[in-house]
This record gives C-alpha cells, sequence and structure tokens, in this order.
C-alpha cells in the first residue's frame, strides 16, 4: 500500500482540497493497489489551529512528520503538496531523503529558484491587502480569496460558503498568516534536486505564483513538469481531474521505467 500524504498551502487546511483526494485515489489505484490517503494540516490551520505557526519552514516538517507518526503512517511516504504545502513538502525530502518516496508539489516556489516578484506577483499584493483587512468577515474574505486562486467559476457561489463555514469552524488568526507568509518567503531549498522521483505540477494562468517558478524549479532539478492551460493558483481546485490523471500518467511512467531491463553494452549492464 502507498501512503499519501496531502499538505495545503498559506492558511489553508484538509478540507480545502475538495474532491481532489478521492479523485487522487481513483487515478492511481491502477493494477489493483490500494491507496492510503491522510490530509495533515501545518501547525496554525484547521485541527491545528490553536497552535501558533513556526516562523521557519524546518520547524513546519518537524511538525509533520511527527504528526505522521502519531498517526501511525510508517515511512516511506508519497508527499503531495501545494504552494506553502510544497515548501514543507520539498524540506522534508531533502533533509530526511529515506522517508519520501514520491514527491508531487503544485504551484509552489521558492528561492534559490525565483524572485520575490515571481514568487508572490506584484499585481496580486493589493486583492491580499483587501483580504487581510476584511479578516474577520469570513464571506467576503473568501470571495476576494476565490477571485485571486480559482479560474473555474460554475461552483464559485458553494465554494465560497463551504470556505466561509471552514474559517467560522476553524479559523486562523490573523498573526498565523502573517508567519505562515513570512516563514515561505524566507525558505531556501537545497540546490540539489531531492532524491527521490518529483514531478511538479503548474497552472499557466496562475494569477498569485508565476508558473516560472515551477518551470526553474524542475529545470534545475531536472525533474518531470506538466502544464495547465487555464486553471489558477488552486489546481486541484479547478481541474482535480486533470491534475490526478497527471499524477497517475507520471507513476505509470516510473513504474514502466523500473519493471525494463538494463541496457547491456558490452557485458556491462547501464542503468
Amino acid at each position: 500500500m502507498s501512503t499519501w500524504i496531502l499538505l495545503r498551502g498559506l492558511t489553508r487546511e484538509g478540507r480545502h482540497w475538495g474532491s481532489f483526494p478521492e479523485q487522487l485515489r481513483v487515478e492511481t489505484g491502477f493494477n489493483g493497489d490500494a491507496n492510503s490517503i491522510t490530509l495533515l494540516e501545518l501547525p496554525g490551520n484547521g485541527r491545528e489551529n490553536a497552535l501558533s505557526a513556526p516562523l521557519d519552514v524546518t520547524d513546519m516538517v518537524e511538525f509533520v512528520r511527527s504528526r505522521a507518526a502519531d498517526a501511525g503512517l510508517l515511512p516511506p511516504y508519497r508527499l503531495l503538496a501545494m504552494s506553502l504545502g510544497g515548501m514543507v513538502a520539498t524540506g522534508w525530502a531533502q533533509r530526511y531523503p529515506e522517508e519520501v518516496e514520491r514527491l508531487v508539489l503544485i504551484n509552489t516556489s521558492m528561492r534559490p529558484f525565483s524572485a520575490m516578484s515571481e514568487r508572490l506577483r506584484p499585481e496580486a499584493w493589493p486583492a491580499l491587502m483587501r483580504a487581510a483587512a476584511s479578516w474577520a468577515n469570513a464571506t467576503k474574505c473568501e470571495t476576494i480569496v476565490h477571485d485571486l486562486t480559482c479560474n473555474r467559476l460554475d461552483t464559485q457561489a458553494a465554494d465560497i460558503a463551504a470556505w466561509a463555514a471552514i474559517r467560522q469552524s476553524a479559523p486562523v488568526s490573523a498573526a498565523n498568516g502573517l508567519r505562515q507568509l513570512w516563514a515561505a518567503a524566507r525558505f531556501r531549498a537545497d540546490s540539489q534536486p531531492p532524491a527521490c522521483p518529483t514531478l511538479l505540477l503548474s497552472s499557466k494562468a496562475d494569477r498569485l505564483v508565476n508558473p516560472i517558478c515551477s518551470t526553474r524549479i524542475a529545470a534545475g532539478w531536472g525533474t518531470a513538469h506538466a502544464v495547465h492551460a487555464w486553471a489558477g493558483h488552486d489546481l486541484p481546485h479547478d481541474d482535480p481531474v486533470w491534475a490526478s490523471k497527471a499524477i497517475a500518467d507520471w507513476l505509470r511512467n516510473l513504474q514502466r521505467h523500473s519493471d525494463e531491463p538494463p541496457v547491456v553494452s558490452d557485458g556491462r549492464a547501464v542503468c
């Protein structure tokens, strides 16, 4: 059984994945293999909203590792994460390579690959300031977030209602939002790629994070990269089927290559 751990981003929690976890289970359950999917929260978010968010991504890594152990999950894990969660997953894979066997990063960004103006588009700053000013008004704040992160609009009203209910049931403090933003801004990944196979997914029409960030990470690490044509920053919301199929196709490709016999040249195996 493959154990997937999913991590969301800035001020978001497991319920914000929506239908994506089930879609992922359907698409990656090929060859009869079962997939265990666990939604862990970053400190300060969701079930962990009473905690103070660390000011360093490294401390977030240690927190989610401890929560995985508390849940009885045994490594190696398959980490799937977006945005700030992608930074946490990257730190986990680079600090503890024996614990991570697959890594999927969605619309993330990190130094040394991208500048601050690429990691958070300047044209998004006014909307973020309006969201901060509306923090106590769940519906207004979530409307701003939806406008900024989602390009799929047919479920907009239902999304905003659901997200406002999440905010009211497990509110993230403005202080924790700022602490997470500070940790994200400071995070710097190793230039060397994670030891495990890694997939980058990005949205060409992301209005929050410049998709060049994912392009540069994939190029710098020499990893696989798939780009969605129209989705926004919240790719799992906008097109969960595409995202899940892209991951499943990547996993199948890895499996095919692992099943191939080594090429023999002059009596020597070349891997």
